[in-house]
Protein backbone atom coordinates (compact mmCIF):
# COMPACT_ATOMS: atom_id res chain seq x y z
CA UNK A 1 0.00 0.00 0.00
CA UNK A 2 1.00 3.56 -0.63
CA UNK A 3 1.52 6.47 1.48
CA UNK A 4 -1.61 7.96 0.81
CA UNK A 5 -2.91 4.80 2.22
CA UNK A 6 -1.75 5.55 5.59
CA UNK A 7 -3.91 6.74 8.45
CA UNK A 8 -2.46 9.02 10.56
CA UNK A 9 -3.01 7.90 14.66
CA UNK A 10 -3.50 11.47 16.73
CA UNK A 11 -3.53 10.54 20.14
CA UNK A 12 -5.70 13.17 22.23
CA UNK A 13 -5.82 11.38 25.81
CA UNK A 14 -3.73 13.66 27.29
CA UNK A 15 -6.14 16.64 25.90
CA UNK A 16 -9.54 15.53 25.73
CA UNK A 17 -9.08 12.72 27.68
CA UNK A 18 -8.19 14.66 30.22
CA UNK A 19 -11.59 16.49 30.17
CA UNK A 20 -13.35 13.41 31.77
CA UNK A 21 -14.31 14.43 35.34
CA UNK A 22 -11.68 13.26 37.50
CA UNK A 23 -9.30 12.49 35.23
CA UNK A 24 -6.92 15.30 35.56
CA UNK A 25 -3.13 14.26 35.32
CA UNK A 26 0.08 16.10 36.53
CA UNK A 27 2.94 17.32 34.51
CA UNK A 28 5.00 13.82 35.53
CA UNK A 29 1.77 11.49 34.28
CA UNK A 30 1.35 13.36 31.34
CA UNK A 31 5.26 12.39 30.80
CA UNK A 32 5.05 9.07 31.41
CA UNK A 33 2.07 8.42 28.96
CA UNK A 34 3.68 10.53 26.27
CA UNK A 35 6.62 8.54 26.08
CA UNK A 36 4.10 5.19 25.95
CA UNK A 37 2.68 7.03 23.41
CA UNK A 38 5.96 7.42 21.74
CA UNK A 39 6.84 4.29 22.44
CA UNK A 40 3.35 2.86 20.84
CA UNK A 41 4.29 4.91 17.35
CA UNK A 42 1.71 7.15 17.97
CA UNK A 43 2.00 9.97 15.03
CA UNK A 44 0.70 13.18 16.52
CA UNK A 45 0.52 13.70 20.48
CA UNK A 46 -1.99 16.16 21.33
CA UNK A 47 -0.32 17.25 24.65
CA UNK A 48 -3.01 19.58 26.14
CA UNK A 49 -4.56 23.10 25.96
CA UNK A 50 -1.66 25.52 26.27
CA UNK A 51 -3.52 28.53 27.70
CA UNK A 52 -5.73 26.78 29.62
CA UNK A 53 -3.76 26.77 32.80
CA UNK A 54 -0.25 27.20 33.68
CA UNK A 55 -0.20 23.27 34.54
CA UNK A 56 -1.26 22.70 30.82
CA UNK A 57 1.56 25.13 29.38
CA UNK A 58 4.14 23.20 31.17
CA UNK A 59 2.70 19.67 30.52
CA UNK A 60 2.86 20.81 26.74
CA UNK A 61 6.37 22.22 27.23
CA UNK A 62 7.44 19.41 28.84
CA UNK A 63 6.48 17.02 26.69
CA UNK A 64 7.70 18.97 23.72
CA UNK A 65 11.10 19.05 24.93
CA UNK A 66 10.94 15.12 25.46
CA UNK A 67 9.47 13.82 22.65
CA UNK A 68 11.64 13.06 19.44
CA UNK A 69 9.51 10.59 17.06
CA UNK A 70 6.00 11.67 17.62
CA UNK A 71 4.15 15.79 16.45
CA UNK A 72 3.66 17.04 19.64
CA UNK A 73 0.74 19.27 19.46
CA UNK A 74 -1.44 21.97 21.53
CA UNK A 75 -5.23 23.06 21.09
CA UNK A 76 -6.02 26.63 20.74
CA UNK A 77 -8.87 28.80 20.21
CA UNK A 78 -9.05 30.86 17.03
CA UNK A 79 -7.63 33.63 19.33
CA UNK A 80 -4.33 35.69 19.03
CA UNK A 81 -3.46 34.48 23.05
CA UNK A 82 -4.23 31.38 22.20
CA UNK A 83 -2.48 30.87 19.47
CA UNK A 84 0.84 32.68 20.74
CA UNK A 85 0.47 30.71 24.34
CA UNK A 86 0.52 27.08 22.28
CA UNK A 87 3.12 28.30 19.84
CA UNK A 88 4.87 29.27 23.38
CA UNK A 89 4.67 25.97 24.56
CA UNK A 90 5.63 24.08 21.27
CA UNK A 91 9.28 26.10 20.98
CA UNK A 92 11.32 23.16 22.05
CA UNK A 93 9.18 20.16 19.89
CA UNK A 94 11.00 18.26 17.42
CA UNK A 95 8.27 18.68 15.24
CA UNK A 96 5.19 20.63 16.48
CA UNK A 97 1.79 21.53 15.62
CA UNK A 98 -0.79 23.85 16.66
CA UNK A 99 -4.42 22.82 16.49
CA UNK A 100 -6.61 25.72 16.28
CA UNK A 101 -10.24 25.34 15.79
CA UNK A 102 -14.00 27.85 16.09
CA UNK A 103 -17.51 26.39 15.92
CA UNK A 104 -19.08 26.09 12.55
CA UNK A 105 -22.98 24.53 13.72
CA UNK A 106 -25.88 27.47 13.60
CA UNK A 107 -26.57 26.66 17.42
CA UNK A 108 -22.91 27.23 18.67
CA UNK A 109 -22.45 30.19 16.49
CA UNK A 110 -25.56 31.67 17.96
CA UNK A 111 -25.59 30.70 20.94
CA UNK A 112 -21.99 30.49 21.91
CA UNK A 113 -19.95 32.55 19.95
CA UNK A 114 -22.75 35.29 19.20
CA UNK A 115 -21.16 36.10 16.01
CA UNK A 116 -22.42 35.67 12.23
CA UNK A 117 -21.37 33.22 9.76
CA UNK A 118 -18.82 35.87 7.87
CA UNK A 119 -17.56 36.85 11.03
CA UNK A 120 -16.45 33.28 11.84
CA UNK A 121 -15.28 32.41 8.36
CA UNK A 122 -12.95 35.94 9.01
CA UNK A 123 -11.39 35.14 12.56
CA UNK A 124 -10.94 31.24 11.83
CA UNK A 125 -8.44 32.40 8.41
CA UNK A 126 -6.87 34.83 10.57
CA UNK A 127 -6.11 32.21 13.22
CA UNK A 128 -4.56 30.28 10.85
CA UNK A 129 -2.83 32.28 9.37
CA UNK A 130 -1.58 33.57 12.85
CA UNK A 131 -0.79 29.79 13.61
CA UNK A 132 1.24 29.40 10.04
CA UNK A 133 3.71 32.42 10.72
CA UNK A 134 4.44 30.37 14.17
CA UNK A 135 4.35 26.88 13.23
CA UNK A 136 5.06 25.13 9.92
CA UNK A 137 2.16 22.41 10.97
CA UNK A 138 -1.46 23.36 11.36
CA UNK A 139 -4.46 21.74 12.10
CA UNK A 140 -8.19 23.45 11.59
CA UNK A 141 -11.27 21.68 13.21
CA UNK A 142 -14.74 22.95 12.55
CA UNK A 143 -15.98 22.49 15.86
CA UNK A 144 -19.72 20.57 15.95
CA UNK A 145 -19.16 19.56 12.35
CA UNK A 146 -21.57 17.06 12.87
CA UNK A 147 -24.19 19.68 12.72
CA UNK A 148 -23.15 22.27 10.81
CA UNK A 149 -24.42 23.03 7.62
CA UNK A 150 -22.46 21.54 4.59
CA UNK A 151 -22.16 24.34 2.11
CA UNK A 152 -20.62 26.59 5.50
CA UNK A 153 -18.43 23.60 6.02
CA UNK A 154 -17.48 23.86 2.29
CA UNK A 155 -16.73 27.68 2.60
CA UNK A 156 -14.96 27.64 5.66
CA UNK A 157 -12.19 24.87 4.66
CA UNK A 158 -11.51 26.14 1.72
CA UNK A 159 -10.67 29.45 3.19
CA UNK A 160 -8.85 27.95 5.83
CA UNK A 161 -6.67 25.58 3.66
CA UNK A 162 -6.18 28.93 1.08
CA UNK A 163 -4.58 30.42 4.64
CA UNK A 164 -2.27 27.65 5.22
CA UNK A 165 -3.65 24.56 7.12
CA UNK A 166 -3.07 21.38 6.06
CA UNK A 167 -4.99 18.91 8.25
CA UNK A 168 -8.75 19.71 8.43
CA UNK A 169 -11.05 17.87 11.27
CA UNK A 170 -14.40 17.30 11.23
CA UNK A 171 -15.28 16.80 14.67
CA UNK A 172 -18.56 15.08 15.62
CA UNK A 173 -18.25 17.38 19.13
CA UNK A 174 -21.36 15.83 20.49
CA UNK A 175 -21.80 12.33 19.05
CA UNK A 176 -24.72 12.81 17.34
CA UNK A 177 -23.67 11.29 13.76
CA UNK A 178 -24.59 8.04 12.28
CA UNK A 179 -22.19 6.52 10.00
CA UNK A 180 -23.55 6.20 6.92
CA UNK A 181 -24.40 10.21 7.07
CA UNK A 182 -20.67 10.77 8.47
CA UNK A 183 -19.22 8.93 5.44
CA UNK A 184 -21.13 10.94 3.17
CA UNK A 185 -20.19 14.39 5.14
CA UNK A 186 -16.63 13.63 4.47
CA UNK A 187 -17.24 11.91 1.42
CA UNK A 188 -19.02 15.93 0.32
CA UNK A 189 -16.32 17.97 0.98
CA UNK A 190 -13.60 16.16 -0.30
CA UNK A 191 -15.49 16.19 -3.69
CA UNK A 192 -17.04 19.90 -3.31
CA UNK A 193 -13.86 21.61 -1.89
CA UNK A 194 -11.59 22.81 -4.69
CA UNK A 195 -8.22 22.50 -2.49
CA UNK A 196 -9.24 19.56 -0.43
CA UNK A 197 -6.50 17.78 -2.20
CA UNK A 198 -4.30 20.14 -0.41
CA UNK A 199 -4.64 18.72 3.07
CA UNK A 200 -5.01 15.74 5.01
CA UNK A 201 -9.03 15.62 6.37
CA UNK A 202 -9.23 14.18 10.13
CA UNK A 203 -12.35 13.09 12.25
CA UNK A 204 -12.83 13.32 16.16
CA UNK A 205 -15.74 11.07 17.44
CA UNK A 206 -17.34 11.11 20.22
CA UNK A 207 -19.38 8.22 21.25
CA UNK A 208 -22.54 9.63 23.30
CA UNK A 209 -24.53 7.14 20.77
CA UNK A 210 -21.85 4.06 21.32
CA UNK A 211 -20.90 4.99 17.54
CA UNK A 212 -17.53 7.19 17.81
CA UNK A 213 -15.20 4.33 16.17
CA UNK A 214 -18.13 2.88 13.28
CA UNK A 215 -17.99 6.70 12.80
CA UNK A 216 -14.88 6.97 12.50
CA UNK A 217 -14.26 4.13 10.52
CA UNK A 218 -16.78 5.12 8.09
CA UNK A 219 -14.87 8.30 7.18
CA UNK A 220 -11.59 5.75 6.49
CA UNK A 221 -13.55 4.06 4.09
CA UNK A 222 -14.40 7.26 2.08
CA UNK A 223 -11.14 9.14 2.68
CA UNK A 224 -10.75 10.26 5.86
CA UNK A 225 -6.70 9.79 6.68
CA UNK A 226 -6.44 11.65 10.32
CA UNK A 227 -8.08 9.76 13.54
CA UNK A 228 -8.56 11.35 16.69
CA UNK A 229 -9.01 9.21 19.57
CA UNK A 230 -7.57 8.37 22.77
CA UNK A 231 -6.87 5.55 24.71
CA UNK A 232 -9.53 3.31 26.73
CA UNK A 233 -12.36 5.67 25.11
CA UNK A 234 -11.30 8.70 27.36
CA UNK A 235 -13.01 11.88 27.37
CA UNK A 236 -15.60 13.91 27.95
CA UNK A 237 -19.41 12.62 28.70
CA UNK A 238 -19.17 9.17 27.46
CA UNK A 239 -16.13 9.75 25.53
CA UNK A 240 -14.43 9.30 22.77
CA UNK A 241 -13.09 7.09 19.92
CA UNK A 242 -10.87 4.01 21.33
CA UNK A 243 -7.25 4.41 19.82
CA UNK A 244 -7.02 0.61 20.38
CA UNK A 245 -10.68 -0.52 18.84
CA UNK A 246 -9.39 2.14 15.87
CA UNK A 247 -6.50 0.77 15.45
CA UNK A 248 -6.94 -3.13 15.58
CA UNK A 249 -9.84 -2.39 13.21
CA UNK A 250 -7.94 -1.63 10.57
CA UNK A 251 -5.17 -3.62 10.95
CA UNK A 252 -7.69 -6.60 11.08
CA UNK A 253 -9.68 -5.91 8.57
CA UNK A 254 -7.13 -4.34 5.68
CA UNK A 255 -9.44 -6.40 3.23
CA UNK A 256 -12.22 -4.06 3.43
CA UNK A 257 -10.47 -0.47 4.73
CA UNK A 258 -7.43 -0.76 2.07
CA UNK A 259 -5.81 1.25 4.74
CA UNK A 260 -2.85 0.58 7.32
CA UNK A 261 -1.57 2.75 10.48
CA UNK A 262 2.16 3.03 11.91
CA UNK A 263 1.41 1.94 15.33
CA UNK A 264 3.55 -0.74 16.99
CA UNK A 265 0.15 -3.18 18.13
CA UNK A 266 1.98 -4.96 20.94
CA UNK A 267 2.30 -2.29 23.58
CA UNK A 268 -1.29 -1.05 23.27
CA UNK A 269 -1.88 -3.32 26.68
CA UNK A 270 0.62 -1.55 28.55
CA UNK A 271 -0.49 1.94 27.62
CA UNK A 272 -3.97 1.10 27.98
CA UNK A 273 -3.21 0.16 31.78
CA UNK A 274 -1.05 2.64 32.44
CA UNK A 275 -3.89 5.59 31.62
CA UNK A 276 -6.11 3.49 33.29
CA UNK A 277 -4.00 3.31 36.86
CA UNK A 278 -2.88 7.03 36.50
CA UNK A 279 -6.44 8.13 35.75
CA UNK A 280 -8.17 5.81 38.45
CA UNK A 281 -10.73 4.78 34.95
CA UNK A 282 -10.40 0.80 35.41
CA UNK A 283 -11.24 -0.88 31.90
CA UNK A 284 -14.36 -3.04 31.81
CA UNK A 285 -13.92 -6.54 31.52
CA UNK A 286 -15.61 -6.95 28.24
CA UNK A 287 -13.76 -3.90 26.70
CA UNK A 288 -12.79 -5.02 22.73
CA UNK A 289 -8.65 -5.08 22.82
CA UNK A 290 -7.72 -4.42 26.35
CA UNK A 291 -10.86 -5.47 28.51
CA UNK A 292 -9.57 -8.72 30.79
CA UNK A 293 -12.71 -11.02 29.00
CA UNK A 294 -11.51 -9.98 25.32
CA UNK A 295 -9.63 -13.02 24.85
CA UNK A 296 -11.32 -15.16 26.86
CA UNK A 297 -13.27 -18.06 26.65
CA UNK A 298 -16.18 -20.09 28.11
CA UNK A 299 -18.17 -21.64 26.35
CA UNK A 300 -16.81 -25.07 25.38
CA UNK A 301 -17.73 -24.95 22.11
CA UNK A 302 -15.55 -21.97 21.65
CA UNK A 303 -12.94 -23.65 23.69
CA UNK A 304 -12.59 -26.56 21.61
CA UNK A 305 -12.61 -24.59 18.48
CA UNK A 306 -9.70 -22.31 19.91
CA UNK A 307 -7.85 -25.26 20.87
CA UNK A 308 -8.12 -27.02 17.73
CA UNK A 309 -7.57 -23.99 15.15
CA UNK A 310 -7.27 -20.01 17.02
CA UNK A 311 -9.00 -18.29 14.31
CA UNK A 312 -12.17 -20.31 14.37
CA UNK A 313 -12.86 -17.87 17.11
CA UNK A 314 -10.12 -15.25 17.49
CA UNK A 315 -10.14 -12.51 14.52
CA UNK A 316 -6.93 -11.46 16.38
CA UNK A 317 -4.17 -12.82 18.50
CA UNK A 318 -3.93 -11.40 22.22
CA UNK A 319 -0.19 -11.40 21.53
CA UNK A 320 -0.50 -8.75 18.74
CA UNK A 321 -1.92 -6.42 21.47
CA UNK A 322 0.74 -7.17 23.83
CA UNK A 323 -1.41 -9.87 25.93
CA UNK A 324 1.54 -12.80 26.54
CA UNK A 325 0.34 -16.32 27.72
CA UNK A 326 3.82 -16.67 28.69
CA UNK A 327 4.63 -14.31 31.64
CA UNK A 328 7.65 -13.90 33.84
CA UNK A 329 6.00 -14.30 37.29
CA UNK A 330 8.17 -12.69 39.79
CA UNK A 331 8.61 -13.38 43.45
CA UNK A 332 10.24 -12.50 46.51
CA UNK A 333 13.45 -14.19 45.36
CA UNK A 334 13.61 -12.40 42.29
CA UNK A 335 16.06 -9.81 41.85
CA UNK A 336 16.29 -6.26 40.79
CA UNK A 337 18.19 -7.55 37.07
CA UNK A 338 14.45 -9.30 36.95
CA UNK A 339 12.63 -6.41 37.93
CA UNK A 340 13.94 -4.07 35.64
CA UNK A 341 14.16 -6.58 32.47
CA UNK A 342 10.60 -6.96 33.08
CA UNK A 343 9.33 -3.63 33.42
CA UNK A 344 11.15 -2.91 30.54
CA UNK A 345 9.55 -5.88 28.60
CA UNK A 346 6.49 -3.90 29.54
CA UNK A 347 7.15 -0.60 28.56
CA UNK A 348 7.60 0.97 31.43
CA UNK A 349 10.16 3.73 31.65
CA UNK A 350 11.40 4.62 34.99
CA UNK A 351 13.49 8.24 34.98
CA UNK A 352 16.14 7.48 37.45
CA UNK A 353 17.97 5.12 39.15
CA UNK A 354 15.95 6.63 42.47
CA UNK A 355 13.10 5.89 40.97
CA UNK A 356 13.88 2.34 40.07
CA UNK A 357 15.08 1.57 43.78
CA UNK A 358 11.72 3.13 44.92
CA UNK A 359 10.03 0.85 42.72
CA UNK A 360 11.99 -2.24 43.71
CA UNK A 361 11.25 -1.55 47.83
CA UNK A 362 7.67 -1.64 47.17
CA UNK A 363 8.12 -4.89 44.86
CA UNK A 364 9.68 -6.33 47.86
CA UNK A 365 7.38 -5.26 49.98
CA UNK A 366 4.47 -6.85 47.92
CA UNK A 367 6.23 -10.03 48.11
CA UNK A 368 6.12 -10.52 51.23
CA UNK A 369 2.74 -10.26 51.21
CA UNK A 370 1.61 -12.08 47.90
CA UNK A 371 3.98 -15.02 46.40
CA UNK A 372 3.37 -14.60 42.67
CA UNK A 373 4.10 -11.00 41.25
CA UNK A 374 2.06 -10.84 37.69
CA UNK A 375 2.70 -7.81 35.10
CA UNK A 376 -0.70 -5.90 36.55
CA UNK A 377 1.40 -5.91 39.62
CA UNK A 378 3.40 -4.53 38.32
CA UNK A 379 1.88 -1.59 36.37
CA UNK A 380 -0.15 -0.62 39.80
CA UNK A 381 2.90 -0.56 41.71
CA UNK A 382 4.69 1.32 39.34
CA UNK A 383 2.13 4.57 38.82
CA UNK A 384 2.01 4.01 42.86
CA UNK A 385 5.41 5.04 43.48
CA UNK A 386 6.27 7.53 40.56
CA UNK A 387 2.49 9.18 41.83
CA UNK A 388 5.13 9.91 45.22
CA UNK A 389 6.26 12.67 43.20
CA UNK A 390 3.23 14.61 44.08
CA UNK A 391 3.19 16.69 47.43
CA UNK A 392 1.67 14.16 49.96
CA UNK A 393 -0.09 16.79 52.34
CA UNK A 394 -2.27 13.49 53.69
CA UNK A 395 -0.02 10.68 54.43
CA UNK A 396 -1.26 7.30 55.97
CA UNK A 397 1.31 6.05 58.93
CA UNK A 398 -1.29 3.34 60.81
CA UNK A 399 -4.71 1.84 60.34
CA UNK A 400 -6.49 -0.83 62.55
CA UNK A 401 -9.70 -1.85 61.73
CA UNK A 402 -12.31 -4.25 63.86
CA UNK A 403 -15.25 -5.56 62.06
CA UNK A 404 -17.38 -8.43 63.53
CA UNK A 405 -20.89 -9.43 62.94
CA UNK A 406 -23.14 -7.89 65.04
CA UNK A 407 -20.55 -5.03 66.42
CA UNK A 408 -20.33 -1.58 64.47
CA UNK A 409 -17.22 -1.91 62.70
CA UNK A 410 -14.64 0.72 63.77
CA UNK A 411 -11.25 1.64 62.59
CA UNK A 412 -8.34 3.59 64.31
CA UNK A 413 -5.72 5.52 62.43
CA UNK A 414 -3.13 7.98 62.31
CA UNK A 415 -1.94 10.07 59.58
CA UNK A 416 0.67 12.67 58.81
CA UNK A 417 -0.73 15.95 58.02
CA UNK A 418 2.46 17.95 56.37
CA UNK A 419 5.04 15.56 58.77
CA UNK A 420 2.96 16.19 61.90
CA UNK A 421 1.40 12.67 63.09
CA UNK A 422 -2.47 13.16 64.10
CA UNK A 423 -4.75 10.29 65.38
CA UNK A 424 -8.45 9.66 64.58
CA UNK A 425 -10.77 6.59 65.51
CA UNK A 426 -14.49 6.59 63.73
CA UNK A 427 -17.73 4.01 63.23
CA UNK A 428 -19.25 3.47 60.16
CA UNK A 429 -21.44 0.63 58.41
CA UNK A 430 -18.65 -0.65 57.20
CA UNK A 431 -14.94 -1.20 57.62
CA UNK A 432 -14.07 1.51 54.74
CA UNK A 433 -16.81 3.88 55.97
CA UNK A 434 -15.46 4.17 59.07
CA UNK A 435 -12.17 4.32 57.59
CA UNK A 436 -13.11 7.06 55.77
CA UNK A 437 -14.86 8.87 58.57
CA UNK A 438 -11.52 8.61 60.39
CA UNK A 439 -9.84 10.30 57.90
CA UNK A 440 -12.38 13.21 57.56
CA UNK A 441 -12.60 13.69 61.05
CA UNK A 442 -8.85 14.58 60.69
CA UNK A 443 -8.87 16.39 56.96
CA UNK A 444 -12.18 18.29 57.23
CA UNK A 445 -12.14 18.67 53.63
CA UNK A 446 -15.72 19.00 53.23
CA UNK A 447 -16.03 16.81 50.14
CA UNK A 448 -18.51 14.89 49.08
CA UNK A 449 -18.07 11.06 47.83
CA UNK A 450 -18.72 10.66 44.03
CA UNK A 451 -17.68 7.08 43.52
CA UNK A 452 -16.45 4.15 45.31
CA UNK A 453 -14.62 1.43 43.12
CA UNK A 454 -12.85 -1.82 43.73
CA UNK A 455 -11.22 -3.82 41.11
CA UNK A 456 -9.13 -6.94 41.21
CA UNK A 457 -5.78 -6.32 39.76
CA UNK A 458 -5.18 -10.07 39.33
CA UNK A 459 -6.61 -13.30 40.14
CA UNK A 460 -6.52 -14.81 43.46
CA UNK A 461 -7.69 -14.19 47.12
CA UNK A 462 -4.44 -12.42 47.40
CA UNK A 463 -4.64 -10.20 44.73
CA UNK A 464 -4.03 -6.80 45.41
CA UNK A 465 -6.95 -4.38 45.52
CA UNK A 466 -7.09 -1.37 42.79
CA UNK A 467 -9.33 1.41 44.72
CA UNK A 468 -10.83 4.31 42.97
CA UNK A 469 -12.34 7.18 44.98
CA UNK A 470 -13.94 10.06 43.06
CA UNK A 471 -14.16 13.42 45.56
CA UNK A 472 -16.45 16.58 44.37
CA UNK A 473 -16.10 20.15 46.30
CA UNK A 474 -17.56 23.12 44.74
CA UNK A 475 -17.32 21.87 41.51
CA UNK A 476 -14.09 20.37 41.22
CA UNK A 477 -13.61 16.86 40.82
CA UNK A 478 -10.40 14.61 41.55
CA UNK A 479 -9.85 10.61 41.29
CA UNK A 480 -7.80 9.20 43.56
CA UNK A 481 -6.15 5.93 43.24
CA UNK A 482 -4.63 2.98 45.70
CA UNK A 483 -3.36 -0.38 45.82
CA UNK A 484 -2.59 -2.56 48.37
CA UNK A 485 -3.35 -6.74 49.29
CA UNK A 486 -5.92 -5.11 51.74
CA UNK A 487 -8.70 -3.57 50.37
CA UNK A 488 -9.34 -1.63 53.42
CA UNK A 489 -6.08 -0.27 53.24
CA UNK A 490 -5.76 0.30 49.77
CA UNK A 491 -9.48 2.12 49.82
CA UNK A 492 -7.70 5.03 52.66
CA UNK A 493 -4.78 5.31 49.87
CA UNK A 494 -7.02 6.24 47.42
CA UNK A 495 -9.54 8.48 49.35
CA UNK A 496 -6.07 10.03 50.80
CA UNK A 497 -4.32 10.45 47.06
CA UNK A 498 -8.17 12.34 46.01
CA UNK A 499 -7.39 14.55 49.05
CA UNK A 500 -3.72 14.99 48.33
CA UNK A 501 -4.92 16.29 44.98
CA UNK A 502 -7.71 17.69 45.92
CA UNK A 503 -5.27 20.03 48.55
CA UNK A 504 -2.51 20.70 45.57
CA UNK A 505 -4.65 21.00 42.09
CA UNK A 506 -5.50 24.27 40.78
CA UNK A 507 -8.65 24.19 39.20
CA UNK A 508 -8.13 24.06 35.58
CA UNK A 509 -9.73 26.57 32.68
CA UNK A 510 -12.37 24.24 30.46
CA UNK A 511 -11.76 25.55 26.63
CA UNK A 512 -15.46 25.44 26.08
CA UNK A 513 -16.42 27.91 28.69
CA UNK A 514 -13.60 30.11 28.57
CA UNK A 515 -14.38 33.83 26.26
CA UNK A 516 -13.81 34.04 22.92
Amino acid sequence: MSSNDRVIIFDTTLRDGEQSPGASMTKEEKLRIAKALERMRVDVIEAGFAIASPGDFEAVKAIAGSIRDSTVCSLSRAVDADIDRAAEALVGANSARIHTFIATSPIHMQYKLRMQPDQVVEQAVRAVKRARNLCEDVEFSCEDAGRSEIDFLCRIIEAAIDAGARTINIPDTVGYAIPHQYAETIRQLLQRIPNADKAIFSVHCHNDLGLAVANSLAAVAVGARQVECTINGLGERAGNAALEEIVMAIKTRQDVLGVYTNIDTPHILSTSRLVSGITGFPVQPNKAIVGANAFAHESGIHQDGVLKHRETYEIMSAQSVGWNTNKMVLGKLSGRNAFRTRLDELGIALASEAELNAAFTRFKELADKKHEIFDEDLQALVSDTLGDEAPEHFKLVYLEVASKTGEVPHAKLVLAIDGVEQGSSAEGSGPVDATFKAIESLASSEASLQLYSVNAITEGTDSQGEVTVRLEKAGRIVNGNGADTDIVVASAKAYLNALNLMQAGVRRAHPQVADV
